[in-house]
């Protein structure tokens, strides 16, 4: 080539050199990521989630107990058999004691205060003693009118039972040619049931716990030869 010649240009030299992008960079990668931000919050949220249910429901089931329910209707005063029990779980409450299944034979042949319904969960309150009436106690029903005994009497109420010799008339007087022997008898007993439906004579009937030796007495007692009073809790 002679000194001074021009070598001419291809055009090549004054392109812009253009760098491919690289794997992974760019406006469509970071687009694609703030489109997955979303789907993590809410799986983090799901996990969370299921957690505390677990939590939740491993506490409830930990706090159920077995415990004695009826199985089938139980009069009240009736004694309980194995076939009126069976275990159910129930959640524990402080403030119920529910009796537990382990202790289902000392329910058996015991009593019940109230009647109770199938499903009903037995408490020490609902459980009576073994035998009804207890050792060394009566029950006795009488047909009283107006009267003889106070307004308002109602279970559970402590009365004075005043056993006379002789008895009243429909007027509440005693005969005229009949002498009263002696000072009526006083008793003691508890109320365990008033009838207002009564004998169907206009009497209503009340049921009394007393004394096994007092029951003689109460037997023998003429008709209207019986008054109640009540008394104070505890007292005569």
């Amino acid at each position: 080539m002679a000194l001074g010649s021009v070598r001419p240009k291809s055009g090549l030299e004054d392109r812009p050199t253009v760098t491919a992008p690289r794997a992974g960079r760019g406006p469509w990668r970071a687009a694609r990521r703030r489109r997955r931000l979303p789907f993590v919050a809410l799986g983090g949220l799901l996990v969370i989630v299921c957690v505390l249910g677990y939590a939740w429901g491993a506490v409830r089931l930990g706090d159920r107990l077995p415990v004695i329910a009826v199985a089938r209707p139980v009069a009240a005063g009736q004694a309980f058999t194995a076939a009126d029990l069976r275990q159910v779980s129930a959640a524990q409450d402080p403030g119920l004691q529910l009796i537990p299944a382990e202790q289902a034979q000392q329910v058996i042949g015991r009593t019940a205060v109230v009647p109770l319904v199938p499903g009903t969960l037995l408490t020490p309150s609902l459980v009576g003693e073994a035998a009804f009436p207890p050792a060394g106690k009566v029950a006795a029903s009488l047909a009283l009118k107006p009267g003889q005994y106070p307004q308002g009497l109602a279970t559970g109420a402590r009365v004075a039972v005043y056993v006379s010799a002789t008895g009243t008339g429909d007027d509440g007087q005693a005969p005229a040619n009949t002498k009263a022997a002696g000072s009526p008898v006083q008793l003691q007993a508890v109320v365990l049931g008033v009838d207002l439906a009564g004998d169907g004579q206009g009497a209503t009937v009340i049921t009394l716990l007393l004394d096994a030796s007092d029951g003689p007495r109460l037997a023998a007692a003429p008709a209207g030869g019986v008054v109640l009073m009540q008394t104070a809790p505890g007292g005569n």
